[in-house]
């Protein structure tokens, strides 16, 4: 028969080598949601588009965003100079490990041009968020009319595939 202590000891071992575990936490993932688009009404001017990036355990700079339905797609921010309101063009955006970064109306945002008419039949347009750190993000944005608001959120995070 072994002494009472002995078996107490592959008890307090599971119990601490849990607790070390526990202590670790979950890594934060990068992510990309709540993505949407408001197309344009005019054929010649370019949609908008809009979503969230949240950080991961590191620094990163999303570099561009692409689409196999649309003829380009550029970065931009709406900035406000000598009390004008104007865009520029960005090359690319700091995502702090573990922040959220918003493209959204009046800031940060996507301009589309030529998005191909089955994308918009669909309701969705394929977007893929390429990052510094070599991690491309796929996530299928909501298309939404001229004039209509942002689409609902309701929990659709880590949509992106």
């Amino acid at each position: 028969m072994k002494p009472h202590s002995a078996r107490r000891l592959p008890v307090a071992f599971l119990l601490g080598l849990t607790l070390l575990l526990a202590a670790c936490g979950q890594a934060k993932l990068l992510y990309v949601d709540q993505a949407w688009v408001r197309f344009s009404a005019n054929d010649d001017t370019p949609s908008a588009g809009y979503f969230t990036v949240h950080g991961g355990e590191e620094d990163v700079r999303l570099l561009s965003v692409i689409s196999p339905a649309v003829l380009r797609v550029e970065m931009h921010e709406s900035v406000e100079k000598d009390g004008m309101m104007s865009m520029q063009a960005v090359k690319a955006v700091d995502i702090p490990a573990g922040e959220d970064v918003t493209f959204g109306p009046g800031g940060k945002h996507l301009m589309i041009w030529g998005i191909n008419p089955g994308a918009r039949k669909m309701g969705k347009l394929p977007l893929t968020f390429i990052f510094s750190n070599g991690d491309r993000i796929i996530y299928d944005a909501v298309i939404r009319s001229a004039g209509e608001g942002a689409p609902a959120t309701g929990g659709d995070e880590h949509k992106g595939h």
